[in-house]
């Protein structure tokens, strides 16, 4: 299952998304273009490719018959912004079905994956969660032309300097010989295979793993999984250690520490009352940690270990991030998440905007309102908690909602 038919990484990295049940469409942007006609745009590509040392070959069959496909346009111009809370997006995403099948294509791959984890250090349970959302294990790569998308996405003005990049990188992978023009489909928004690379990242971090010469990262699972860890390491993957462990916080905790910027020893968070969530003591021994209330003080809780800035570094949205550590969790054999006491008291996307408004209108700069609560909205949030004597667990509540609009 894909949001909005499109593969996760499309939906919630780069914002690629028509508007769908929990997305709130922005207001529509104007069009231009730095050079007059797409084809002068694009005879300044080839020019560039040449000079980059790639083959007329290469060059031809990337570019020749590639047209502008205004519908791209139109898909980005009307790309959403994802609201859902944690618990919204891991019930939806970290699904029966896709636990069944995760495990399965643990057990089937076993070989493969204990390679992997041998050579990088990333084990069976992060890839295979990457996978399971990214393109429920290969069977949603996307099917449209790629090259068509990049280059269109490159001649438009809203970010033309990366797609750029990303078309170049796409003719270095057709030199290469990994994949031909035509094997090179996938979703709107120009990324590629089974894990969803963007083509820099392909050509940066793609293995050929299955040793059949090539990096084929659509058609070989082997080759996908090995690339993705060969990229989580370059992100600062410790071999061996964990990533996301639930925990049960007391009422009493100093809330200002639960930041994913503050990294405390383990023994501290015990001395503070966090516990496993039966009640067990935390480990005696481990990496410093942050806490992390996805959902605030009365949501689930977890400690954050240094292997979880991986995944805010894969994508970082908040919320995209936990589930992909969650469900990686729950692979390797982690009960169901608690889901705390927030209930009712949730605010909704428009309230959550309201909040954003009311705190730029207070100076800070939290980017748009578009009820997204990241990590500057978090950061807001929390300065004004302690301004009110709020508990400061950096998520908006109603009652912070109430203090600003009285004090508006």
């Amino acid at each position: 299952m894909r949001l909005t038919g499109l593969p996760l990484l499309a939906v919630v990295a780069l914002g690629l998304a028509a508007p769908a049940p929990g997305f709130a469409a922005p207001p529509p942007v104007e069009s231009c273009h730095k050079e007059k006609t797409f084809d002068a745009w694009l005879d300044g590509v080839r020019s560039d490719a040449r000079a980059a040392g790639d083959s007329a070959n290469a060059i031809d069959e990337a570019l020749d018959g590639v047209t502008f496909d205004p519908e791209i346009v139109k898909k980005d111009r009307a790309q959403g912004v994802f609201t859902q809370d944690f618990l919204q997006f891991s019930d939806r995403m970290v699904a029966a079905y896709r636990l069944t099948e995760g495990k399965a294509r643990i057990a089937k791959l076993a070989d493969v994956f204990q390679r992997i984890e041998k050579t990088y250090g990333v084990p069976a349970p992060v890839l295979t969660g990457f996978w399971g959302l990214e393109t429920d294990f290969g069977a949603g790569n996307g099917t449209g032309p790629t090259l068509t998308s990049l280059a269109t996405l490159g001649y438009d003005c809203r970010r033309p300097d990366f797609f750029r990049q990303q078309l170049m990188a796409a003719i270095k992978i057709i030199d290469r010989g990994d994949l031909s023009a035509s094997q090179m489909r996938g979703p709107w928004a120009g990324e590629l295979g089974q894990l969803q690379f963007i083509p820099e990242r392909y050509l940066n971090f793609g293995v050929d793993f299955d040793g059949d010469g090539r990096v084929d990262l659509l058609h070989s699972s082997p080759d996908a999984l090995a690339s993705a860890a060969n990229y989580i390491k370059s992100l600062g993957w410790k071999a061996g250690q964990p990533w996301l462990q639930e925990v049960r916080v007391p009422q009493s905790l100093p809330w200002e520490k639960a930041d994913l910027s503050i990294k405390l020893p383990l023994s501290q968070w015990s001395q503070w009352g966090v516990t496993l969530p039966g009640g067990k003591p935390l480990p005696a021994k481990g990496p410093d940690a942050s806490l992390f209330l996805p959902m605030g003080r009365n949501g689930p809780a977890f400690l954050a270990y240094p292997n979880f800035d991986a995944y805010l570094q894969w994508n970082n949205s908040l919320v995209y991030s936990a589930t992909a550590a969650y469900f990686a969790t729950r692979l390797a054999g982690a009960p169901p998440v608690g889901r705390g006491t927030i209930g009712d008291s949730e605010l909704t996307a428009a309230e959550v905007r309201q909040v954003q408004s009311l705190l730029a209108a207070k100076g800070y700069d939290i980017g748009k309102a578009d009820g997204i609560i990241g990590a500057s909205t978090r950061q807001a949030v929390k300065a004004e908690q302690l301004k009110f004597g709020l508990p400061p667990d950096s998520y908006p509540s109603r009652e912070l909602l109430q203090k600003l609009t009285e004090g508006a």
